[in-house]
């Protein structure tokens, strides 16, 4: 159970909400929506302890699964069974007994008297928290969610983003928490664990709270909404479905402008004939009192909610460059003993519209980050043809820095970029005022995204690798990004999971991953898109 008294959240100076009072009891199932930068998932981290409030109080009961936004959450050292067997502190029993039986088959007499007996007190406290059959869920969980067998065994600093989020997600899951707290759970699952993902959480009995701009995960999975509303900073409570909720909120909304229409008529009649009275000495006081009236009804109203803002999101016009502005030959690339994709060639032609599709950790974001030379290949080549300008859309964001302000992060994208150009292209991305001053660490990963595709407008782009440049926003600024890839000029070579924006590209070849097989584009690809 998570409670919250007169709640305050603030993202630097800027109020996000205020005088929060809610509870997540045992069997609600909340979906939190807003646009992003609302507030979302900073609220998410405070009821999980991850944050403190700028205000108020929360108070938690019972053992809570909380998976960030971020996908470089977690550890990065162990391996990937041991990192979900840890939920449940399985891993070091599991190492220890290890150790024990390594003990077994070296000691004799009375060290093999000592060996054995720790085994069976190992064994036994193994066995008392779950032992075969906890690790037999822990690996049907993570074969649900995509993890595949054959990486249990490896280190998670050798995996891919996609198979990290999805480890953790297992873990958290597996953890038996009594409240889950899932930010953008869906993010890097392909459908069938979508819709893996979607039975269990209606199944499960305890607290839920989601994050998601899948709107049939919520559709199908909640039955409470609270709407976080950045214009008026408050948080409106629903105690109903998805269906139900869009229905009572467009219905409170008629309520509110007939309210307040009616309500600033009235007021309008008082300062009229309060007008008229203020002349009159035997009147005045009669006069204030209307006034005061009228300015009663006004206050007393609820705020008419505005209508968002939506990010005017669009791509660089893509300056002049040759027929082959980018180029790999013969690329590999391993982690250690792990073979991620070997003998990859590709070209890139001017204007060229490009998807790489794959398996999980068949190497889809490693060879985007070598293509954008923010990795080295083992061996081959990459080639920038006359002209290259290439702007690298990164999956998490690492092309950002995090210690740096939104501005800063803006000016070093482009060498001669001047602050009112910055500030004008950051605005129509919806960073105005102070904000532009905030540090990017403490955007949300829909903010992120816009400041990260904000960078790519000045920088006159002519080839785009963009890896799941969709993820964290909301729908509004999906469809601007959809429209802005479907209208921009240059190459674009593309890793998603979203199908639209797969429709919106309208790709004329395909690579396939690990073997580096191309093809041209047909329509029974989109079978593939989701499928990592």
């Amino acid at each position: 159970m998570i409670a919250t008294t007169a709640l305050e959240l603030r993202a630097g100076a800027r109020l996000l909400v205020s005088g929060v009072n809610v509870r997540i009891n045992h069997g609600d199932r909340i979906g939190f929506v807003g646009r992003n930068g609302a507030g979302k998932s900073t609220l998410a981290k405070v009821l999980a302890g991850e944050a403190l409030p700028a205000g108020g109080a929360v108070q938690r009961t019972g053992k809570i699964g909380y998976l960030p936004q971020d996908p470089r959450t977690g550890e990065d050292q162990g391996t990937t069974i041991d990192r979900i067997l840890s939920a449940r502190d399985l891993d070091q029993i599991a190492i220890r007994m290890a150790q024990v039986e390594q003990e077994m088959a070296t000691a004799e007499g009375a060290d093999l008297e000592k060996a054995l007996e720790r085994y069976t007190r190992v064994d036994a406290e193994f066995n008392a928290a779950g032992g075969y059959a906890a690790t037999a869920e822990a690996e049907a969980i993570a074969t649900s969610l995509g993890v595949s067998t054959a990486v249990f065994d490896h280190e998670l600093k050798t995996l891919s983003g996609g198979q990290r989020r999805r480890i953790e997600l297992a873990r958290i899951l597996f953890s038996g928490a009594q409240t889950l707290l899932l930010d953008e759970p869906t993010n890097h699952l392909d459908a069938d664990s979508i819709i893996w993902l979607r039975n269990f959480l209606i199944n499960y009995s305890g607290g839920l709270v989601i994050i998601s701009h899948d709107v049939n995960l919520i559709e199908t999975v909640v039955n409470r909404v609270f709407y976080l509303d950045g214009n008026r900073n408050v948080i409106d409570v629903y105690n109903l479905g998805w269906k139900q909720y869009l229905l009572q909120r467009e219905q409170d909304e008629h309520r509110r402008k007939k309210e307040r229409a009616i309500a600033e008529k009235k007021a309008e009649i008082l300062q009229k004939q309060a007008e008229k009275f203020r002349a009159k000495k035997d009147k005045a006081a009669a006069a204030r009192a209307m006034f005061k009236r009228a300015d009663q009804l006004i206050s007393n109203l609820e705020e008419v909610r505005k209508v968002d803002k939506v990010a005017k999101l669009r791509f660089p016009t893509p300056a002049p460059c040759g027929k082959t502005p980018l180029s790999g030959s013969e690329l590999s690339k391993n982690y250690g003993s792990l073979e991620v994709f070997t003998d990859v060639s590709c070209i890139i032609d001017k204007g060229s519209r490009v998807v790489i599709l794959g398996l999980n950790g068949a190497g889809k974001t490693t060879l985007l980050k070598i293509l954008a030379s923010q990795l080295e290949t083992d061996t081959g080549t990459v080639e920038h043809g006359h002209g290259l300008r290439l702007g690298y859309y990164a999956q998490e964001h690492e092309m950002l820095d995090f210690e740096r302000t939104i501005l800063e992060n803006m000016l070093s994208a482009k060498d001669d970029l001047r602050e009112p150009e910055a500030r004008n292209v950051l605005g129509s991305f919806l960073f105005t005022g102070d904000d532009i001053h905030k540090p990017v660490k403490v955007l949300s990963g829909g903010e992120r995204t816009r400041l990260a595709l904000a960078t790519l407008v000045v920088s006159a782009a002519n080839v785009l690798l963009l890896d799941e440049p969709t993820n964290n926003l909301d729908p509004a600024s999906r469809e601007e990004i959809l429209g802005a890839l479907a209208e921009y000029q240059g190459a674009v070579v593309l890793v998603s999971h979203d199908e639209g924006a797969v429709q919106a590209l309208k790709p004329e070849r395909v690579i396939l991953l690990p073997d580096g097989d191309e093809d041209l584009w047909k329509e029974e690809y989109f079978d593939l898109v989701s499928v990592d």
